[in-house]
């Protein structure tokens, strides 16, 4: 672990030593192990990783387990959808079957199909992770409500509001997650996602976030603008690099708005987020980014 991450954590923080943008590991670190495993967090952890993402759903029979698409078959050797099938199932299941990694002559191989490991409960990767370590917790199930009750239920019983942030693309799950006066959450991607697109049409900065927000998007993607005309519609793919030193100035306007920029997965990248004041990059492979985070 670096020593960046050795954070005592009163609330969920990220005040780096290092004048660098923290170093958080996406699912544990995609690229270098299988995601949301244990063996992830503490790989990612050893190969400098600041924070850690993971991704939660609720079993049927109620438990919050790290696991990311609805269907099993998409990651493990199980078949049929996370929220059908109880934990005692789940545990029968290789979380690291379907990774896959090439040798030096481009050979394909599936490390973890004889050495398997078990998608993991809530509690267990709370117990697992050294205190220290900032996690950030994407809610990534519908109907909303279940998963987030759920998920409150272990924070409670953890005494771990203080080192978690939540976040999700449904911003249902959100605000049902505001009902808990503990709960430290994300900016919902609806609100940001409409500040930057103002930002970039308009020009001026007529709506940045509260104080204290936290701000969580990718540093740049592919989106679709879609223009409507009296005799029909025109829709342009459009590389948004919607992150500019304009755009991180007026995010910050109100004092204390932490930015975690989702998607960087190269030097450049790495370079562009910390020249913009970036305070965070989302990676999936702290192992090839750890070379990057230098004192400044």
């Amino acid at each position: 672990m670096t020593a960046a991450a050795l954070v005592i954590i009163t609330a969920f923080s990220l005040t780096p030593a290092l004048a660098a943008p923290f170093i958080v590991a996406h699912r544990g670190g995609t690229g270098d192990t299988p995601e949301n495993t244990l063996q992830a967090f503490s790989t990612a952890l050893e190969n400098g990783a600041d924070a850690l993402w993971m991704t939660v759903q609720v079993t049927k029979d109620g438990v919050p387990v790290l696991y990311r698409p609805a269907d099993l078959g998409s990651l493990t050797d199980g078949q049929g959808h996370l929220d059908n099938i109880t934990l005692n199932d789940l545990r029968k299941f290789n979380a690291g079957y379907s990774f896959s990694r090439k040798d030096a002559s481009g050979q394909l191989s599936y490390p973890y199909r004889a050495d398997p490991l078990r998608i993991p409960t809530l509690r267990e990767a709370l117990d697992a992770v050294p205190p220290s370590v900032p996690i950030m917790l994407d809610m990534k199930q519908t109907p909303a409500a279940p998963l987030v009750e759920a998920v409150a239920r272990v924070l409670d019983s953890a005494h771990a509001w203080s080192r978690v942030r939540l976040y999700s693309t449904d911003a249902n799950a959100i605000e049902l997650m505001k009902a808990h006066p503990e709960a430290q959450v994300f900016e919902t991607r609806d609100a940001t996602r409409n500040r930057l697109v103002d930002l970039s049409l308009g020009g001026t900065c007529d709506n940045p976030p509260p104080a204290g927000s936290w701000i969580g998007i990718e540093l740049h993607r592919q989106v679709e603008v879609v223009e409507h005309f009296t005799l029909g519609t025109g829709v342009s793919k459009v590389d948004a690099r919607w992150w500019t030193p304009a755009a991180v100035k007026c995010f910050k306007t109100n004092g204390n708005v932490k930015i975690v920029a989702f998607g960087v997965d190269s030097a450049d990248a790495y370079a562009t987020a910390a020249a913009l004041g970036i305070d965070a990059v989302m990676t999936d492979s702290p192992r090839a980014m750890r070379t990057e985070k230098k004192p400044q």
